[in-house]
C-alpha cells in the first residue's frame, strides 16, 4: 500500500486526492492545508462580497467531514508543511492551532501551494484599510469591514480579471468605486482594441477607470485612506490591491526542486518535478503553452483540476500527460462579457509571428428575434497555414459558447478554414444560420485568399490626405453626418457604381463603413472594376470605439422615471403605447426606425424602442428636442437599451402639431469660444445669476474655452503627435488661464485673483463648481475637442460631450444666446 501526501487542497490538490481515490482504494491519503478550508470557489469569492451570492456555506465546495466521509482522506487543515527532506521522503508538519511540530513520511509527494497576491512595494500598503483577495478568510475580512464601518467608495489597484469582479460587485452593492490600472487597458489576456469596448463599458456605469498610472503611497486621512498616484490623488474608504499573483513557491525551492527564474514549479507533462516522486499541479507551477509552445505561467483553475487529475493517474502507474495550457477565459464585468482564448496579438507581435486578424460584430441570435444583441469578435491566426492563434469576444448572452467552439478549435488544431464548416445549432432565439463563428471564419478566409486587403485602426492616422490615395467612407448620408474619419469623403454603397468615375483608378482605395461588410462590398465592386481597394477592418465602430470613446453614463435610477409618462401626457385620454423593437441595427438604423413610428403614431402616443445600438442612448435625446418630441427616459441592462419617447411636446394641446421643442422662452444659451480669464469669469457670473433667477442655463464650450474646463493634473491618455503638442502649449485647467488684457507675463491674473479674494467675490473654481451645483449644464465641443487634440478624460468631472446640434437646439429653446469671444 502505498502513502501519499498532498500540500494544498481547492482546485489541484482536492482534484488529486479525489482522482487517487477513485483508482486506489487501498493507498494512504493525506491531504494538508494551512487553512481553514480545503475546497472552496475561488471564483465566486467576489460575489460574495457583492451580495449576489448570499449564503457563506455557498462558497464551501467540501468540508474535511464530507471530503473524508466520501473519499476515505486524511484530512488535516490548519496544519502547515514548513520544510521537505527529499532524502529521507519525509515532511515537516506545524500545526498552527498547538504551534507543535511532527514529520510524515511519503511515497510520493504532490504539491498544490496555489498562489499568493503579489503585493507591490507601496508605502501604506500595509495599512489596515488595504485589503487582497485570495481565499475566504479574506472575503469575509472584507465584507464585515464594508459592512460594519458603512463604507461608501473604494479604490481598486489593478484592472485583471479579480480587479474588475471587484469593481463589479462593490458597485452593485453601493460603493463608489474607482479602478487604478497602470497598463493602458484593462484585463491584460485580451488586446488593447477589445478593451476599450470594456472602458467604456465601466465608465458607463459610473465607475472612475484611471488607466496608465500607479499608485505611489497610501496615507491615513482621518477616517478615509489619501491615495496618491502618479498623477492627482483619490480619498477613499479602502482599498483593494489586485495586482496580479505569484506562484508560492518557497517550499519547493528550500527543497532544492528546480524552479523557473519567475519562481514557478518547473514539472514535465507528467507533473513530476525535478524530483521524480514529487509532483507538482495548480497555480505554483510552470507550464507550456499549448499554441506557441513556450514556458508560461497561466494560473486558472479548469488547468488547475486537469493537472492535479494527470498527476494523480501518473502517480499510480497510469501514463498520463499535460498538453499544455491555452489561456481560456471568461468574465462577468457589469453587463458585459469578456472572453479569450489562445494568445494575444501583443503575444504574437512579441513572438514575431507571421499573423493576421480580423474584426466582426454579430448578433447573438437572429436579429429578427427580440433581444438579439450584438457581440465583437477578434481573431488572430497564422498568415500562411490559417492555423488558429487566438481569439477575444466582448459581448453579452453567446459569448460564452462561442469562445468554447473556437477554444475547442483551436485545442483540435483547426484553421479558419474549418471554422466555416463547422455545423453548429441554429433556431432564431439562440443564433443565426451563420453563426457569429462561421462568419468569423468566412471574413478571415476572404482575407486569406485574397478576396480583400486590410487596413487596421492603428494605420488609419498615418494614410495620406494629400490626394495621393481615395478615402472613402460608403455608410449612408445620416452614418456619415452623424460622426466620421478625417478625411474620408461619403459616396453611399448603394450609390457607387453610378459615381465610380468620381475615384481616379490609378490611386488605391481606402474604404470604410460602420462595421467592415459594407466595405468588403465596396471593395469587391472597385477591385473588379480596375481598382486597388483596402478595407478597414472593424469598420468605423471599432475606429470610434478606440479613438472616440465618450460613452453616455446611464443609470437606470437615475434616468427612467416612470411617472413621466403620465405627466408628459396632456390629455385625458390613456396613454397609448407603441413598441419597436431595433435589436441587431446597427447606427443609424435604431434612429430612422424611431423616425418612422413617430411619424404614423398620434400626438401624445408613446413609442418604447428597443435597441442594441450603443450610440443610440447618445443620440436619442438630442434628437427628441431637435424634432419636437418629448424624451421620458432611458434604461440600459445586458446590452439592450429601451428608450421612451412621447409624440408632441409636453406642452402641446391634445391633436395640436409639435414642430419645436417646448420652450418657456427664456432659457439662457452661453457659446464660451475664449480661453481668458477675465472672460472666463464673466460667463460663469452670468450663468450663475441667471441659474438664481430660476432660468435653465447650458453653456457650450468651443476651443480655447474648452481650456476652461481641464482638469489641472495631467490625464495619461492616447493621443497622436500633434494633439501631444497642442496640450503641451495649452493651459492645464482654470488656474492656468491669462488675461485677455494686462497679463504682464502671469502677474495680472494673479493680481485680479487676489483682488477678488479682498472683495470677497468668488474665484473662478469655486463659480465653475456652483454652476455645477445650480444644475447648469457644460458641454464641451466635440468637433472643437478633437481638431485640439483634447480627451473627455482630460476635463473636469459633470461635462457633457456635445455637437453643433446639441448648441443649436439649446439655443432654439432660449430667449438669448451670448458668444463669450
Amino acid at each position: 500500500m502505498s502513502k501519499v501526501i498532498i500540500v494544498g487542497g481547492v482546485a489541484g490538490g482536492a482534484s488529486a486526492a479525489a482522482r487517487l481515490r477513485r483508482l486506489d482504494e487501498k493507498a494512504e491519503i493525506i491531504m494538508f492545508e494551512k487553512g481553514e478550508y480545503i475546497s472552496f470557489a475561488n471564483c465566486g469569492l467576489p460575489y460574495y462580497i457583492g451580495g449576489e451570492i448570499t449564503e457563506k456555506e455557498a462558497l464551501t465546495l467540501q468540508t474535511p467531514e464530507s471530503f473524508h466521509g466520501r473519499f476515505n482522506v486524511d484530512v488535516r487543515v490548519l496544519q502547515e508543511v514548513i520544510s521537505i527532506d527529499v532524502n529521507k521522503k519525509l515532511v515537516r508538519v506545524k500545526n498552527l492551532k498547538t504551534n507543535e511540530t511532527y514529520e510524515e513520511t511519503y511515497d510520493k509527494l504532490l504539491l498544490s501551494p496555489g498562489a499568493a497576491p503579489a503585493k507591490p512595494n507601496i508605502k501604506g500598503g500595509d495599512n489596515e484599510k488595504v485589503f487582497t483577495l485570495r481565499n475566504i478568510p479574506d472575503t469575509y475580512r472584507i465584507k464585515d469591514y464594508a459592512d460594519k464601518r458603512h463604507v461608501k467608495s473604494a479604490v481598486i489597484v489593478g484592472g485583471g480579471y479579480i480587479g474588475v469582479e471587484m469593481a463589479d460587485n462593490l458597485h452593485a452593492a453601493g460603493l463608489k468605486v474607482t479602478i487604478v490600472e497602470f497598463a493602458d487597458h484593462v484585463i491584460a489576456p485580451i488586446d488593447y482594441d477589445m478593451a476599450c469596448e470594456v472602458h467604456n463599458h465601466i465608465r458607463s456605469k459610473g465607475v472612475n477607470l484611471i488607466l496608465k498610472d500607479g499608485v505611489k503611497e497610501i496615507r491615513d486621512q482621518g477616517e478615509q485612506l489619501k491615495v496618491i498616484l502618479g498623477n492627482g490623488e483619490i480619498i477613499t474608504d479602502m482599498v483593494i490591491m489586485s495586482v496580479g499573483v505569484r506562484p508560492e513557491s518557497t517550499l519547493a525551492k528550500d527543497a532544492g526542486l528546480e524552479v523557473s527564474p519567475k519562481g514557478a514549479i518547473i514539472v514535465n507533462a507528467n507533473m513530476q518535478t525535478s524530483n521524480r516522486d514529487i509532483y507538482a499541479v495548480g497555480d505554483a507551477i510552470q507550464i507550456k503553452d499549448f499554441v506557441t509552445g513556450d514556458d508560461g505561467y497561466i494560473p486558472l483553475a479548469g488547468p488547475a483540476n486537469k493537472q492535479g487529475r494527470i498527476a494523480a493517474e501518473n502517480i499510480v502507474g497510469i501514463s498520463s500527460t499535460y498538453k499544455g495550457t491555452q489561456g481560456t477565459g471568461i468574465l462577468k464585468c457589469f453587463d458585459l462579457t469578456i472572453a479569450n482564448t489562445g494568445i494575444t496579438e501583443a503575444r504574437a507581435k512579441e513572438l514575431n509571428l507571421n499573423y493576421e486578424k480580423s474584426f466582426t460584430y454579430s448578433a447573438s441570435h437572429a436579429s429578427y428575434y427580440p433581444g438579439a444583441v450584438n457581440m465583437s469578435i477578434k481573431l488572430i491566426f497564422d498568415k500562411d497555414s490559417g492555423k488558429i492563434l487566438g481569439a477575444q469576444i466582448v459581448g453579452y448572452e453567446g459569448t460564452d459558447k462561442r469562445l468554447d467552439v473556437i477554444a475547442t478549435a483551436i485545442r483540435a488544431g483547426m484553421t479558419i478554414y474549418d471554422l466555416t464548416e463547422l455545423e453548429l445549432a441554429y433556431a432564431p432565439p439562440f443564433s443565426s444560420a451563420k453563426d457569429p463563428v462561421n462568419m468569423a471564419g468566412f471574413v478571415a478566409e476572404n482575407i486569406m485568399t485574397g478576396k480583400v486587403k486590410n487596413f487596421h485602426w492603428n494605420e488609419v492616422k498615418d494614410l495620406p490626405r494629400d490626394g495621393s490615395v481615395s478615402l472613402l467612407d460608403v455608410r449612408t448620408n445620416m452614418e456619415y453626418e452623424n460622426g466620421s474619419i478625417d478625411g474620408f469623403m461619403n459616396i453611399p454603397l448603394d450609390d457607387l457604381r453610378e459615381k465610380l468615375h468620381i475615384l481616379d483608378k490609378s490611386k488605391p482605395v481606402y474604404v470604410t463603413c460602420q462595421i467592415g461588410l459594407r466595405g468588403y462590398l465596396a471593395c469587391r465592386i472597385l477591385e473588379q472594376n480596375g481598382y486597388e481597394c483596402y478595407n478597414l477592418s472593424g469598420g468605423y465602430r471599432l475606429y470610434n470605439t478606440i479613438y472616440y470613446n465618450k460613452p453616455m453614463i446611464v443609470r437606470d435610477e437615475e434616468r427612467m422615471v416612470p411617472d413621466k409618462l403620465e405627466a408628459a401626457s396632456v390629455s385625458d385620454k390613456p396613454v397609448n403605447k407603441l413598441e419597436i423593437n431595433a435589436c441587431g441595427l446597427q447606427c443609424p438604423g435604431p434612429i430612422m426606425k424611431l423616425s418612422e413610428a413617430i411619424k404614423k403614431a398620434e400626438n401624445d402616443d408613446v413609442i418604447e424602442i428597443t435597441t442594441t445600438d450603443q450610440a443610440f442612448a447618445a443620440d436619442v435625446e438630442a434628437w427628441c428636442r431637435r424634432t419636437g418630441n418629448t424624451f421620458l427616459g432611458i434604461a440600459s441592462e445586458k446590452g439592450i437599451t429601451k428608450a421612451s419617447v412621447k409624440k408632441g411636446c409636453v406642452n402641446t394641446k391634445s391633436g395640436g402639431d409639435c414642430s419645436t421643442p417646448p420652450s418657456e422662452g427664456n432659457n439662457k444659451n452661453i457659446i464660451v469660444f475664449s480661453g481668458d480669464l477675465d472672460k472666463a469669469i464673466a460667463s460663469f457670473v452670468i450663468a450663475n445669476a441667471a441659474a438664481a433667477m430660476g432660468r435653465k442655463v447650458s453653456m457650450f464650450f468651443t476651443f480655447w474655452g474648452l481650456n476652461i474646463l481641464r482638469k489641472p493634473t495631467k490625464v495619461s491618455v492616447k493621443k497622436d503627435f500633434m494633439s501631444k503638442m497642442f496640450g503641451f502649449m495649452m493651459p492645464r485647467g482654470s488656474k492656468k488661464l491669462s488675461l485677455s488684457k494686462m497679463n504682464m507675463a502671469g502677474m495680472g491674473p494673479k493680481m485680479i485673483r487676489n483682488v477678488m479674494k479682498n472683495k470677497n467675490v468668488e474665484s473662478l473654481e469655486s463659480l465653475i463648481q456652483a454652476a455645477m451645483d445650480n444644475g447648469i449644464e457644460l458641454i464641451a465641443c466635440t468637433m472643437s475637442m478633437d481638431v485640439m487634440g483634447i480627451k473627455m478624460e482630460e476635463l473636469i468631472d459633470g461635462v457633457k460631450p456635445g455637437g453643433a446640434a446639441a448648441m443649436l437646439a439649446n439655443a432654439e429653446e432660449s430667449d438669448m444666446s451670448l458668444f463669450i469671444s
